[in-house]
Protein backbone atom coordinates (compact mmCIF):
# COMPACT_ATOMS: atom_id res chain seq x y z
CA UNK A 1 0.00 0.00 0.00
CA UNK A 2 1.56 3.57 -0.96
CA UNK A 3 1.00 6.68 1.27
CA UNK A 4 -0.73 9.74 0.53
CA UNK A 5 0.74 12.10 -0.65
CA UNK A 6 0.48 15.70 2.36
CA UNK A 7 -0.90 18.02 0.64
CA UNK A 8 -0.80 21.83 1.40
CA UNK A 9 -4.40 22.73 3.46
CA UNK A 10 -4.58 26.90 2.46
CA UNK A 11 -4.20 26.22 -1.73
CA UNK A 12 -6.02 23.31 -1.28
CA UNK A 13 -9.36 24.68 0.31
CA UNK A 14 -8.97 27.56 -1.52
CA UNK A 15 -9.46 25.55 -4.91
CA UNK A 16 -12.19 24.27 -3.44
CA UNK A 17 -14.67 27.15 -2.62
CA UNK A 18 -17.56 27.66 -4.66
CA UNK A 19 -17.67 24.09 -5.58
CA UNK A 20 -19.30 21.11 -3.69
CA UNK A 21 -17.51 19.75 -0.27
CA UNK A 22 -18.56 17.05 2.21
CA UNK A 23 -17.19 17.69 5.78
CA UNK A 24 -16.81 15.19 8.27
CA UNK A 25 -16.41 16.04 11.63
CA UNK A 26 -14.76 14.41 14.42
CA UNK A 27 -17.92 12.73 16.03
CA UNK A 28 -19.04 11.12 12.69
CA UNK A 29 -21.62 13.67 11.51
CA UNK A 30 -21.01 14.61 7.78
CA UNK A 31 -22.03 18.23 6.19
CA UNK A 32 -22.50 18.00 2.37
CA UNK A 33 -22.89 21.69 0.36
CA UNK A 34 -21.19 24.16 -1.22
CA UNK A 35 -18.22 25.73 -0.06
CA UNK A 36 -18.52 29.17 0.40
CA UNK A 37 -15.48 30.33 2.13
CA UNK A 38 -12.38 30.01 4.12
CA UNK A 39 -10.70 32.03 6.87
CA UNK A 40 -7.30 32.17 8.26
CA UNK A 41 -8.14 29.77 10.99
CA UNK A 42 -9.26 27.39 8.27
CA UNK A 43 -13.28 27.92 9.60
CA UNK A 44 -15.70 26.93 6.77
CA UNK A 45 -18.65 28.24 5.71
CA UNK A 46 -20.67 25.80 3.59
CA UNK A 47 -24.33 27.32 1.80
CA UNK A 48 -27.40 24.91 0.94
CA UNK A 49 -25.76 22.33 3.52
CA UNK A 50 -27.59 18.74 3.89
CA UNK A 51 -26.56 16.04 7.37
CA UNK A 52 -26.00 13.01 6.07
CA UNK A 53 -25.76 10.46 8.13
CA UNK A 54 -24.47 7.21 6.95
CA UNK A 55 -24.64 7.88 3.39
CA UNK A 56 -28.48 9.38 3.79
CA UNK A 57 -29.99 12.81 3.78
CA UNK A 58 -31.45 13.28 7.63
CA UNK A 59 -32.01 17.27 7.14
CA UNK A 60 -31.22 20.27 5.10
CA UNK A 61 -29.71 23.11 7.36
CA UNK A 62 -28.92 26.00 5.07
CA UNK A 63 -25.98 28.49 5.77
CA UNK A 64 -23.93 27.01 8.69
CA UNK A 65 -20.16 27.48 10.10
CA UNK A 66 -17.71 24.69 10.85
CA UNK A 67 -15.10 25.72 13.13
CA UNK A 68 -11.83 24.25 11.96
CA UNK A 69 -10.85 21.81 15.10
CA UNK A 70 -14.32 20.02 14.91
CA UNK A 71 -13.23 18.84 11.62
CA UNK A 72 -11.48 15.50 10.66
CA UNK A 73 -11.60 16.25 6.90
CA UNK A 74 -13.13 17.85 4.09
CA UNK A 75 -13.47 16.55 0.33
CA UNK A 76 -14.59 17.92 -3.12
CA UNK A 77 -17.51 15.51 -4.28
CA UNK A 78 -19.46 15.82 -7.61
CA UNK A 79 -22.65 17.38 -7.91
CA UNK A 80 -25.52 14.93 -8.89
CA UNK A 81 -28.89 16.22 -10.32
CA UNK A 82 -32.18 14.42 -9.27
CA UNK A 83 -32.17 11.50 -11.69
CA UNK A 84 -28.54 10.67 -9.75
CA UNK A 85 -26.81 10.96 -12.21
CA UNK A 86 -23.34 12.76 -12.25
CA UNK A 87 -23.00 16.13 -13.63
CA UNK A 88 -20.07 17.28 -16.11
Amino acid sequence: MSAAMPINPKPFLNSLTGKAVMVKLKWGHEYKGILVSVDGYMNLQLANCEEVIEGAVTGNLGEILVRCNNVLFIRGVEEEDEEGETRD
